[in-house]
């Protein structure tokens, strides 16, 4: 492997080296296209919060946007889909 590769490898880990992304990556692959209101209703946690995980997973290439009038829904990446998968290896 090349060291691009490499650094890819470490943003995706990084993205989903959180219990909370991980909750928030199991609850899009089992309700994909929810807003960051829906998902803090569910997981009652603050606005803000949800945001900023959304953000890395976002960045990391786990969890893709799309926008719908001024609500933003979120979905699970195939990327993303493996890397839960994984996660679910090791429970």
């Amino acid at each position: 492997m090349d060291k691009r590769r490499y650094r890819e490898l470490e943003r995706m880990l990084k993205g989903a080296a959180n219990h909370r992304r991980v909750e928030v990556m199991d609850m899009l692959d089992k309700n994909p296209e929810l807003s960051v209101s829906e998902i803090t209703d569910r997981l009652m946690i603050d606005f803000r919060t949800a945001s900023e995980h959304l953000r890395k997973l976002l960045i990391a290439g786990l969890v893709m946007k799309r926008y719908e009038g001024t609500t933003v829904r979120h979905a699970l990446t195939a990327r993303g889909r493996s890397i839960l998968q994984f996660c679910r290896i090791l429970e």
